[in-house]
């Protein structure tokens, strides 16, 4: 499994800016290795963040993001100690899911 993503989540008024950082090799099955054989694709497919539990964001993903992917947005109504939770799937079925405390 991945290592855990890096979250933050700071409000703002009615708004809050969740910033997060995954760690992922994502690979665009475009490459070659020393030996010349194409590594295979490998990258997130689906993001989906929620609030408190509920559905805020869902987004799908191709092979063309970078590696160690950062993904910024802002969410309306939260506060501070609501949970943020950020998970996301990869095209080989490999999931992660982390939270966070909006401070």
């Amino acid at each position: 499994m991945a290592d855990p993503m890096r979250i933050r989540a700071q409000a703002a008024g009615d708004k809050t800016t969740v910033r997060v950082l995954m760690s992922h090799e994502m690979e665009t099955g475009q490459r070659k290795d020393a030996s010349g054989k194409v590594v295979p694709a490998w990258f997130i497919q689906e993001i989906t963040a929620s609030h408190n539990g509920k559905p805020v964001m869902t987004a799908q993903w191709g092979p063309s993001v970078a590696k160690n992917p950062f993904l910024q947005f802002v969410i309306k109504g939260a506060k501070a100690g609501d949970k943020v939770t950020i998970g996301w799937l990869d095209n080989r079925g490999d999931k992660r899911s982390d939270e966070a405390t909006v401070s």
